[in-house]
């Protein structure tokens, strides 16, 4: 603001003049005080300028703030909802787990019990691997006794096949294939048979060839007797009378 010089004024001399005046200098007082109100008004509009700028600022920092408190609210409120799920999650993991140990202690007692049933099964295979060798030397010694047997008895076999005129072949497992020849005088080549199942103490004929009609007769012989060899005799004598009939 510019400088107001200080006027001192000599009233003296002012009253001692024909027509006394005082110049108050009016224009440079209106110039100074027009002056001062631009310059109060600059002041007051640089203040509301500042004060508006400084309003907007803090207007500005209460909104940033305010979506700021949102944001964490929300993310708060999302957090929260994390940690129930989170929670849950725990909770069936902790079910999980609990029927886990559960499944694991009955699977433990389950492999115990199998433990203990293959021990005992063991024990039967020893058992059974033990009466199988039984079994098997005494099959040995039955086999040794049956091959003696038949080393003895072969023989006499082809001296029967001979005199009976008959073939002994074994067909299957404890049956015996008899056929015999020249019993029909006129073809000495048609062959008469018969399948003996010796596999059980009552003796069977599965089939003959022709059929004999008092077959069961001499089969209950066979079996109360038990002579196999004396069986085919009469079997042979029977399809000679059989053909001597027809």
């Amino acid at each position: 603001m510019p400088h107001v010089r200080t006027i001192h004024i000599d009233l003296a001399s002012i009253l001692a003049e024909p027509t006394p005046t005082v110049d108050l200098r009016l224009h440079a007082y209106e110039a100074s005080t027009s002056n001062f109100l631009r310059a109060v008004t600059n002041y007051a509009n640089r203040a509301v300028a500042e004060i508006t700028k400084h309003r907007n600022a803090q207007d500005a920092d209460k909104k940033r703030l305010s979506d700021k408190t949102t944001s964490v609210k929300t993310e708060t409120n999302q957090c929260k909802v994390k940690e129930i799920d989170l929670l849950a999650v725990m909770e069936r993991e902790k079910e999980e787990v609990r029927e886990a140990e559960t499944s694991i202690t009955t699977l433990k007692r389950h492999l115990s019990s199998i433990r203990e049933t293959c021990q005992s099964v063991d024990a039967e295979i020893e058992q059974y691997r033990a009466l199988t060798a039984n079994l098997r030397r005494e099959k040995d010694r039955e086999r040794q006794t049956l091959e003696m047997h038949a080393a003895q008895t072969a023989p006499e076999l082809d001296a029967c096949e001979t005199r009976l005129r008959c073939h002994i072949e074994g067909i299957e497992k404890d049956r015996l294939l008899i056929r015999f020849t020249h019993i029909d005088k006129m073809d000495v080549d048609r062959e008469f048979s018969f399948v003996l199942d010796v596999a059980s103490r009552s003796n069977q004929v599965i089939t003959t060839t022709p059929t004999l009609p008092n077959l069961p007769i001499l089969l209950n012989e066979l079996n109360g007797t038990r002579d196999i060899l004396h069986f085919i005799k009469l079997m042979r004598l029977a399809f000679a009378q059989l053909v001597e009939l027809h």
